[in-house]
């Protein structure tokens, strides 16, 4: 029996605006729900009764993205006039059918729905209870619920409108609660709107109630109509080109089509290059906002499906790239955004949000998704567009990057309010020494080293298309040593893996994790050590069957519920996945995917979440939430599609205008059909079964090679390439 895992909660979002409530559309302002815009919770507490009573869930799901339904049945009601009422006696339950659609544009359009089935008329009251508390999304996060300002609110018979304001200082939010098409005048009376009416048997009532958040002087618009809209007046979503996967007998197109809607689904119009070209939100609910090295993240996983994202990621970071040096905000001339933030903690200042650049791996990799952009177009323009933005990023690297002058990339916040780790693994006690103490900073992580190789060697390539032979040799000398030094300092003999890490002191961080995958996927590990690598990551107590976890179940700071210590993540195991495709462990990359797609079939519609319980895969045991992790997530997302890229053994060098295809495909996928597959200046239809390649079609102007992409050793100092 196939088990279905999901979240408790039920979630729409368009833009950057969300909805998260319960099943029975309630909210309390103590839990992690509400509706929120720019990092603002604008409706903290909801719920609906019927003459005094909760209606009775009946189901509840989301119709799209965009829209969700709640169908309810009336309890037993006792009753007000009317000839049911007179009699004395209560209405019998489900009397009453009421269904709630809510659809999120700029605000939230409701459409309250209720029919009678009693024999006879039937007094009714609906009063609704929206409330406001217009908290931080930090705030609602850590469970830190403050009021800073001052709230206040209003009703106005008029026009049907209650308007609550929130103000501190300059920060200024409104929600109007706008009541339309109204099938009773609608009253406001002890803090909820109050709708009283009687309805004859078989009769329909219906009313819309608007949710408009306003943030400056502008109203948010909502759509006019309900949920179930005719597919010509939806929201405008569908904005991917699109790629397909055709396979027989596998759940795996139905994961990929859920993949490609969860992108949709958390598309920003404001950092919109183009209408296929633009940053997703990094995830749902906590990060609806424009981070680097998530951003980076995906249009790396997705470069072979929707090489779209890296063009939206080097557009909008370059556009925030740093030029000065404030130490509150970790922020130095060269870096890449951490995150951007428009709630009140970052407009007054409070947290060092807007942006902050508190991350130390989103600015070498915004090199390498420039290389990787290239790659898959041919095109110099876009080299030389963001050439200056990369320069930048590099200088920064060979400089502020190291932060102790040693030759290795660190971390470590200047900033009072800043992060205490750096990398992706970003939590307070993700880092941790053999025995659980924290190391001191700065902190040299191992992936960082790989990115910045890897950043050097690509900086490398690229200086060489532009005619700058010099500038690439000066790169590869130094990536050479950097690949020596990293080699000696951070190899761990008796594990057969890289240390987590250096700390302040230099000394390693003996800690298993799965940092060491990511250092395979750059390249920097020698040949005659990636199979110990490989084998050591592969092991019982970091492999769960489902996933290689992010920390040993060995260690003593292991927990498979904790955000780093022990979770399952599917966007690290994607890039473990390529680093061990890279050096010729086929057989494990194909087990890694088949763990994660294995899992991804139990949750809920295919959506794989940001990541989940590292708890062992047993006999009849099924893949565990994280509380609170990001549904949907780009990154999870965006690992599908770069599954299916190693296992189809694809990819692009745009400076030898060729597209290599080597498919080694599993047996539990023994044929593959790509459509629509973007390089060079079109696309192609490819049909992969077993190692073989079919090309149904090709307009790229690459020659597809059927073999796998050339791959040349550590750079040497006469500056052969990497």
């Amino acid at each position: 029996m196939a088990v279905i895992v999901g979240p408790s909660t039920i979630t729409i979002n368009h833009n950057n605006r969300f909805l998260i409530a319960q099943p029975d559309a309630s909210m309390a302002p103590s839990d992690d729900v509400g509706f929120f815009a720019q990092d603002t919770r604008f409706v903290s507490r909801y719920g609906v009764t019927i003459n005094g009573r909760a209606p009775v869930l009946l189901n509840a799901a989301r119709i799209e993205h965009f829209s969700v339904r709640h169908e309810f049945a009336s309890p037993e009601l006792p009753l007000g006039t009317g000839a049911l009422g007179a009699s004395g006696i209560s209405l019998p339950p489900r009397s009453i059918g009421f269904r709630l659609d809510r659809t999120i544009s700029e605000g939230i359009h409701e459409d309250y729905d209720l029919v009678s089935y009693a024999p006879e008329p039937v007094r009714l009251t609906l009063e609704l209870e929206i409330g406001s508390d217009f908290a931080d999304i930090f705030d609602v996060r850590w469970k830190q619920l403050l009021r800073r300002g001052d709230l206040q609110t209003a009703w106005r018979q008029s026009t049907s409108q209650l308007r609550t304001t929130y103000r501190n200082g300059d920060f200024v939010r409104e929600l109007v609660v706008r009541v339309a098409k109204a099938g009773a005048p609608p009253q406001f009376a002890n803090g909820n709107l109050v709708f009283a009416f009687t309805l004859e048997p078989k009769e329909k009532w219906h009313t819309c109630v608007h949710w408009l958040p306003v943030i400056g002087r502008r109203k948010a618009r909502v759509l006019e109509c309900s949920a179930l809209l005719p597919k010509d007046a939806r929201l405008d979503t569908k904005v991917l080109p699109p790629v397909e996967i055709e396979v027989d007998g596998s759940a795996l197109p139905a994961i990929w089509r859920q993949a490609v809607a969860d992108m949709e689904s958390l598309r920003m119009e404001e950092f919109a290059v183009g209408r296929s070209v633009y940053v997703p939100a990094a995830g749902i609910p906590w990060y609806v906002t424009l981070f680097g090295r998530d951003s980076l993240v995906v249009a790396m996983e997705s470069i072979s499906g929707f090489p779209e994202f890296a063009t939206g990621a080097l557009d909008r970071l370059a556009a925030f790239q740093a030029t000065d040096d404030v130490p509150e905000q970790d922020k130095e001339p060269g870096k890449v955004p951490h995150e951007l933030r428009f709630g009140e903690l970052a407009e007054l200042g409070l947290l060092p949000f807007a942006p902050y650049y508190g991350t130390h791996d989103a600015t070498p990799l915004f090199v390498v998704v420039l290389s990787y952009a290239y790659e898959w177009s041919s095109d110099k323009k876009l080299l030389r567009r963001f050439l200056p933005a990369a320069e930048a990023a590099l200088r920064w690297i060979l400089e502020s990057g190291d932060r102790d002058g040693d030759g290795f990339q660190e971390y470590g916040t200047r900033s009072s309010r800043g992060l205490f780790n750096q990398g992706w693994k970003d939590s307070a006690v993700a880092i941790q020494h053999h025995d659980g103490t924290i190391p001191e900073l700065p902190i040299a992580l191992c992936e960082f080293q790989g990115y910045a190789y890897d950043a050097m060697l690509r900086m490398a390539a690229i200086r060489e298309v532009l005619n700058d032979p010099a500038g690439a040799a000066d790169l590869r000398s130094r990536a050479r040593r950097l690949y020596d030094r990293f080699n000696d300092d951070f190899w761990w003999e008796s594990e057969g893996t890289y240390a987590l890490g250096l700390d302040g002191r230099k000394r390693q961080i003996r800690s298993v994790a799965s940092n060491a995958g990511h250092c395979l996927a750059s390249g920097i590990v020698p040949a005659d050590r990636a199979d110990r690598v490989v084998d050591r990551l592969m092991a019982p107590d970091m492999w769960s069957g489902w996933g290689i976890r992010t920390l040993s179940a060995d260690h003593p700071g292991y927990n498979p519920f904790a955000y780093h210590l022990g979770s399952v993540w599917p966007h690290d195991n994607a890039t473990i996945a390529g680093g061990f495709a890279r050096y010729g462990r086929i057989a494990e990359a194909h087990r890694v995917a088949r763990g994660i797609f294995a899992a991804a079939e139990c949750f809920e519609s295919y959506q794989l979440p940001e990541l989940f319980a590292g708890l062992p895969r047993e006999p009849g045991a099924f893949p565990v939430q994280y509380l609170g992790a990001n549904v949907p997530q780009a990154w999870a997302a965006a690992s599908v599609f770069r599954f299916v890229a190693i296992l189809g053994g694809i990819h692009a060098l745009g400076s030898k205008r060729r597209l290599y295809v080597h498919p080694q495909l599993p047996d539990w996928l023994p044929a593959v059909t790509i459509r629509n597959l973007r390089a060079g200046r079109g696309s192609a239809d490819l049909r992969l079964e077993r190692a073989q390649v079919e090309v149904l079609s090709n307009t790229t102007g690459f020659e597809i090679v059927h073999g796998p992409v050339p791959r040349a050793g550590p750079p040497g100092e006469d500056g052969s390439p990497g």
